[in-house]
């Protein structure tokens, strides 16, 4: 019995999901053998297409997170996990952002691709992309400032800082300024 509401649930899911959400993004692992991406995406529903909070935003996504354009985020929809929880802050309105596959945000984190003008505060510097390469760790309460790229493999500790790139990857950063505290 309980295996059949299952099968129902995803059914119905499969059917009326994709028209609100694109197609693309219902897909991978959270979707295969497991309702766990259905129970996001309606979770997500009222709020982001009801109400309107991330309405722009073609995946499930929380209402307790800012995705700014999410045309210029890139990231593998095996992850999409990482836009299901609070306070996270994609600024990508004019700059990119990329996570590499497997990568993991956590709560609280700020991804900047452009500050503000300190001479003129209601304007922004030039963006600048953050490139996150495979299989990367950003804890808790952490920021990425604009130019960032870290390489595969980089854990960002909670409530660091990150204010450059760290190309090479396979380390552990932490500190306000980010410096590499151990190569993994």
């Amino acid at each position: 019995m309980k295996s059949n509401l299952k099968k129902l649930y995803i059914l119905i899911s499969r059917v009326i999901l994709p028209l609100f959400y694109d197609k693309k993004y219902l897909t991978g692992r959270w979707f295969q053998n497991t309702s766990k991406g259905y129970q996001w995406a309606w979770r997500n529903f009222f709020f982001q297409k009801v109400i309107g909070f991330n309405k722009h935003v073609p995946w499930p996504v929380s209402h307790r997170s800012v995705i700014g354009n999410p045309q210029n985020l890139k990231f593998h929809v095996d992850d999409l996990g990482n836009f299901q929880h609070f306070g996270c802050y994609y600024q990508c309105y004019s700059g990119k952002i990329k996570l590499g596959k497997g990568t993991y945000i956590a709560p609280n984190v700020g991804l900047i691709t452009a500050n503000h003008d300190p001479l003129e505060l209601d304007k922004h510097l030039d963006s600048k992309d953050i490139i996150i390469g495979e299989n990367c760790w950003v804890g808790m309460n952490s920021t990425i400032l604009p130019g960032v790229k870290l390489g595969p493999n980089t854990i960002v500790g909670a409530g660091s800082v990150v204010t450059k790139s760290f190309v090479s990857g396979k380390c552990i950063l932490a500190g306000n300024p980010a410096k590499k505290i151990r190569d993994l």
